[in-house]
């Protein structure tokens, strides 16, 4: 285990949790305010992504893609809260998970039918596609550090838009009781459909910012899904903050224990089985970690009345 190979793998770690993150706070702020279990939240960021890429092949640059993606990753999100979301909010769970699995279904095969099930790339722009030595031995793509300080960027400007404007507040207070924010006067509605949009709009440009490093294909958010619902229940469900520290938690634990868990199991066992145990424990390091913190707090680390 090496000081290089450990500082990579971190910075991997803290790229996932960014993506994560950019997922998971839109996922929990429709889950805390919202009571909504949105099961297609993923395809949001599969959608950002190849809608990045048709935007690049309109503009031929990468921050037009950007733009395009955004408003296309917006403009779907909203088309599908007013013609399926808003007519689940009052149905029950089961329902809610039904009809979103229904979408995802739905878009991947859509997105087969007009860009192909062959795997795409965004191209990444010319000022970022370099790589700069972090330590002897070690350089490091700019593209990804600047990713991270998207991430970065992005949750500075989430907490001070939910903890010093009115519209947070008002999604603060849904989150926590969403029945006295409307009896109070609020168009519930309104706000479920700006935080809806909002929320798809933060998927989608995760998907744009990691369509350059990772292959665009249909289900690509699959996986992410299910590491975000990790997320979001750690964090606390609708808490911005909880969101961002536990998707950097999850991305570090994921990351680092696929990197180490084969050479750490090695200390105790054979090489040949260590080869077996390692990723198995590996693959499930965090859903122990949510385990635990679920056994000593079960709303989450920061719940939504924290902010």
């Amino acid at each position: 285990m090496s000081a290089t190979l450990l500082a990579v793998q971190t910075l991997n770690g803290l790229q996932l949790g960014i993506l994560l993150f950019l997922i998971a706070a839109g996922l929990t702020l429709v889950f805390g305010v919202m009571d909504f279990i949105n099961l297609a939240h993923g395809v949001q960021y599969m959608l950002g992504a190849y809608l990045a890429v048709a935007g690049y092949g309109i503009t031929g640059t990468f921050w037009g893609a950007l733009l395009l993606g955004l408003l296309g990753a917006l403009i779907v999100g909203l088309v599908l809260e007013l013609l399926v979301f808003r007519h689940l909010y009052d149905r029950d769970h089961l329902d809610q998970v039904l009809a979103t699995f229904g979408i995802i279904l739905f878009l991947n095969e859509a997105v087969r039918a007009i860009w192909g099930s062959t795997p795409l790339t965004l191209p990444m722009p010319d000022i970022l596609s370099g790589s700069f030595e972090l330590m002897d031995g070690l350089r490091y793509p700019v593209y990804r550090i600047a990713l991270i300080a998207a991430g970065l960027l992005v949750a500075a400007v989430l907490y001070v838009l939910v903890t010093h404007t009115r519209a947070g507040m008002l999604v603060r207070a849904g989150a926590t009781n969403a029945p006295m924010v409307a009896a109070l006067g609020v168009d519930i509605r309104r706000l479920f459909m700006l935080v809806f949009g909002f929320g798809t709009m933060l998927a989608g440009f995760a998907g744009i910012l990691a369509a350059p490093i990772l292959v665009v294909e249909p289900g690509m958010g699959d996986n992410l899904l299910i590491l975000a619902f990790v997320v979001i229940v750690i964090g606390g469900i609708g808490s911005i903050r909880g969101a961002f520290i536990a998707a950097l938690i999850v991305g570090l634990v994921d990351t680092l224990g696929r990197g180490f868990a084969t050479d750490i199991a090695r200390l105790v066992m054979s090489p040949s089985a260590a080869n077996g145990v390692g990723p198995a424990i590996a693959s499930m390091l965090i859903y122990v970690l949510m385990a635990a913190v679920l056994f000593f707090r079960p709303t989450g680390l920061f719940p939504a009345r924290g902010g």
